[in-house]
């Protein structure tokens, strides 16, 4: 039997490549085999994927395709099977391009599996894999990206509730105010409404609709250089002189007030501080238009609306207005009575009688006329109290009314 030859290593790389392709041609066809896709739907927690093989696939000219290439392993395996060794075949461009464009193929299908996932998750999916057990463990960007944690759906902000304020009542509709006001009793309907300060707020508020402040009739009417007398020539239907009270000017007043100036004029003479006369009381339109234009003759018209008033818009008009002196041996004059006894314990004193200081210093702006310490205005006893415990200083004020200082 002869020899074989023996075995002479290729010296060239055609030679090697030559050589490696009889190899293979003499190997028996590996079987077809498919690899299983990795499953998405829910791997486990514990189970990861086997890493698809990126390694060289050897190329033969005019091979029959296969599903799958062999490996080198499987390669070199045959050729020993055959009692040949197995040749490595050298590094070569082409197959260097194929093996960049098979990694960057793998790569490219991973990223679009992680961006699936991320848009699962987004929309409040369970996360069905990890960058590990999706082959992508060589990612770490795309790993920092899945592993950020979604935000919380927004909770549903509950909306306020509101609840309406209950409608303010109408002291009119209180059981004795209709009544009161139709039999011309001011103290009654004061009272029916819940008392003085309660009456004070019911108009001022706007919740009296039945209490007309325009009314020259009523203890709480309002006069001032924008609310005239309605009509503008009105006159108190009954007059009285004060009793036990000095009349300079033979001034009378409405009953009530009369009475009212009577008492005053007797408790400052009893705390022992002196006399208080009356000056001036009731003044008609007709008085009011000789008055007013004796004041605008000497001091002109701008001057003399300061500290006189045009004739229908005078408080002296309703009879509920009083101008008082000081007297000791002899009465003194208007600008005196502040710096007496008097004129002081008035201040202190005049509300306990019903009786304001109408014009105090400091608040020409709201009511239009210089102070006048001398000018007494009755509102009657109830609203007084309100009037002084409540630290008032204008009747514009006190019913809620707008400043009054000029003409319209």
């Amino acid at each position: 039997m002869t020899a074989p030859e023996p075995h002479i290593p290729p010296q060239t790389r055609r030679q090697a490549r030559a050589e490696r392709e009889r190899v293979l041609e003499r190997a028996p066809e590996p079987p077809t085999t498919t690899r299983p896709l990795p499953v998405l739907a829910d791997p486990g927690p514990q189970r990861r994927s086997r890493r698809p093989s990126t390694g060289r696939t050897p190329t033969r000219v005019g091979a029959r395709a296969v599903p799958v290439a062999p490996t080198r392993r499987e390669a070199r395996a045959v050729a020993v099977l055959q009692g040949h060794r197995a040749i490595t075949a050298p590094q070569h461009a082409g197959h260097r391009s194929a093996r960049v464009g098979i990694a960057a193929l793998a790569v490219a299908t991973s990223l679009m599996l992680v961006s699936a996932a991320s848009v699962t998750a987004a929309f409040g999916g369970p996360e069905l894999f990890t960058p590990q057990q999706a082959g992508e463990a060589d990612a770490p960007e795309v790993t920092a990206r899945l592993s950020a944690p979604v935000p919380a759906t927004a909770e549903t902000i509950p909306a306020p509730t509101v609840s309406a304020a209950p409608a303010a009542l109408d002291v009119c509709s209180r059981p004795g105010v209709a009544d009161a006001l139709a039999a011309g009793d001011d103290a009654a309907a004061i009272a029916a409404a819940g008392g003085p300060e309660a009456f004070r707020a019911a108009v001022a508020g706007g919740t009296a609709g039945c209490v007309r402040l325009d009314d020259s009739a009523r203890v709480w009417v309002v006069l001032n250089k924008t609310r005239p007398h309605n009509p503008l020539d009105y006159r108190p239907a009954s007059l009285e002189l004060p009793g036990g009270v000095r009349s300079i000017e033979g001034g009378a007043l409405r009953a009530d007030a009369a009475a009212a100036l009577s008492a005053m004029a007797s408790g400052a003479a009893a705390a022992g501080v002196g006399e208080i006369a009356l000056l001036s009381g009731f003044r008609s339109f007709q008085t009011q238009q000789e008055t007013y234009g004796n004041q605008v003759g000497a001091q002109g018209a701008a001057q003399a609306d300061l500290t006189s008033a045009r004739p229908g818009y005078s408080e002296h008009q309703s009879g509920l207005a009083a101008d008082v002196v000081a007297c000791a041996d002899g009465c003194g004059t208007l600008d005196d009575l502040a710096a007496t006894a008097q004129g002081q314990w008035i201040a202190a004193n005049a509300w306990q009688y019903g009786w304001i200081v109408r014009y105090e210093a400091g608040y020409q702006p709201i009511t239009g006329y210089d102070p006048e310490p001398w000018h007494l205005r009755f509102i009657g006893t109830d609203l007084a109290k309100a009037y002084h415990d409540g630290g008032w200083h204008t009747l514009e004020e006190f019913f809620g009314l707008p400043a009054a200082p000029t003409y319209p």
